[in-house]
């Protein structure tokens, strides 16, 4: 049992919020995996290297998420089934293999992501009295706003 001056379900509601999350981060990493192995068309090596670039940032993120979830005195989930149940965003490739397609639904997951986290931080100071969450989750949101703004970029 964590005693880190938050009470048992406070801690419970946050992971909550953190097993959310993590299953977005664990979605949204296996899709960009997905863009890495399947995209086509001229600018192939050099989308195909950066995505790599992406999808390696993501697995930190999502270790971190765990990580946090399990500093609670949780476990994370970790099965594709509950990630499939938990997750906002959708495993599947609507817009083809192009990179403008794979960029495009990154950006809308990316930017999911941010909402959600953005929706949260406030319960989780404010409600949940976890601080160091909020913090935390802040944090995840700067890289995701970050990312964002630089695949955004790749469509104008």
């Amino acid at each position: 049992m964590s005693q880190i001056g938050i009470n048992d379900k406070n801690r419970a509601k946050v992971a909550e919020i953190l097993g959310v999350l993590l299953a977005d981060e664990f979605v949204l990493y296996t899709k960009t995996r997905n863009a890495h192995w399947n995209v086509e068309g001229l600018d192939f090596h050099s989308v195909h290297v950066y995505f790599e670039e992406l999808y390696d940032e993501l697995a930190e993120w999502v270790d971190e998420v765990a990580e946090r979830i399990r500093s609670l005195g949780h476990y994370a989930p970790a099965s594709l089934k509950v990630f499939l149940e938990l997750t906002h965003l959708t495993e599947l490739n609507a817009k083809g293999n192009t990179s403008k397609g794979f960029i495009a639904e990154m950006v809308q997951d990316h930017e999911a992501i941010i909402t959600y986290i953005r929706e949260s931080i406030d319960a989780v100071s404010e409600k949940y009295k976890d601080e160091g969450t909020a913090d935390f989750l802040t944090g995840i949101m700067e890289k995701h706003e970050k990312t964002a703004w630089m695949l955004r970029s790749h469509l104008k």
